[in-house]
Parts: structure tokens; sequence; C-alpha cells
């Protein structure tokens, strides 16, 4: 660590320090890990905090969708449908009745939220995988996108998109 006496200089060369650690960062390809932290919550028999190491113990599914710039993008990521079985929440056979009314709600560090109907999230209603994604085409979420984020392969319209993804409730109406 550099101490730095000259207390007019310090305010002026800290963020000079700071940018020059973060190309070198950039250009080696080191980066600090980010800490990924996501509530799984609400009407869930089983409430989960997951980090990094959580997510990556679950099973990871690959989908191919076109990002907001219309190009094919592979991502990477954990089910919504993988993430609410280790919430212990029963779908399948167990989804009509009252459950067709349940929802998820997807929230963003900055408070963008979206939501789900459990429908769409099911294997044996529907063959599209929404997943939460901490990969792009083999690398790690950017920062503006990530760590994590939705991807919902076949919208048009990245409405649910989610980017910095904190938490995701389970709601019934």
């Amino acid at each position: 660590m550099v101490r730095i006496r000259n207390r007019l200089i310090a305010p002026f060369l800290a963020p000079m320090i700071i940018g020059s650690l973060a190309i070198q960062a950039q250009e080696t390809g080191v980066v600090a890990p980010r800490e990924i932290r996501l509530r799984v919550e609400g009407d869930v028999p089983r409430p989960l905090q997951l980090s990094a190491d959580d997510l990556a113990k679950l099973p990871h599914k690959k989908v191919r969708a076109r990002d907001a710039d219309g190009k094919e993008t592979e991502f990477e990521g954990v089910s919504l449908f993988e993430l609410l079985k280790a919430a212990e929440i029963q779908l399948e056979y167990d989804l009509r009745g009252p459950a067709l009314a349940s929802y998820l709600l997807v929230e963003a560090a900055d408070g963008y939220r979206a939501v789900f109907a459990l429908p769409e999230l099911d294997p044996g209603n529907t063959d599209r995988v929404i997943i939460l994604a901490d990969r792009r085409e083999g690398k790690p979420l950017d920062p503006k996108e990530g760590p994590l984020r939705i991807v919902v392969p076949g919208e048009k319209r990245h409405y649910r998109w989610v980017r910095q993804v904190v938490s995701i409730k389970l709601k019934k109406s």
C-alpha cells in the first residue's frame, strides 16, 4: 500500500492509481470476484441466500437468445425452475388450481422488477427455459448487466431481462 503524505495531492492521485489498477486488471484478465448474493424468498418452504459457490452447485443450462442489439448470443446459468426446486417449491404435477395464480417477482439492485407466472417456468408446461444467467459467451457477465441477469429466450422486447438481480420472491395471489 502506498502512503501519500501530501494531502493536497492525495485527492488527485488516488483516482489515477485506482484507474491504473482497473486498466491493468482489464489487460491481464484478472478481475476481482464480484460478491454474489441472491435471495430466494416469499411464499417458499425453504428461503435461500445464495452465493456464487451455491449457484455453481446447481445444474446449469446454456441457452441461445438474441440480446438487446439483436445479436445471437449464448448465455449460461441456472434455470428459474431449478432455483424453485432448491427452495423446495413443487411444480410439475402440483401446478394446478390456486397454484396457477402464483408468480415470481424478480428484483434488481436498482429496484427494477419483473413478474413471471409459474406455468412459464415449468418444463412440463413449456419448452422455453428462462435462466438466471451468470455467463455470456463463456465469460462472466459485464458489471452493467451482472453478476446475475434474467434471460428470456424468444421474447422480442427485453422488458423482463432483469439485470443485476438481487432477489426472487414467490407470491401467491
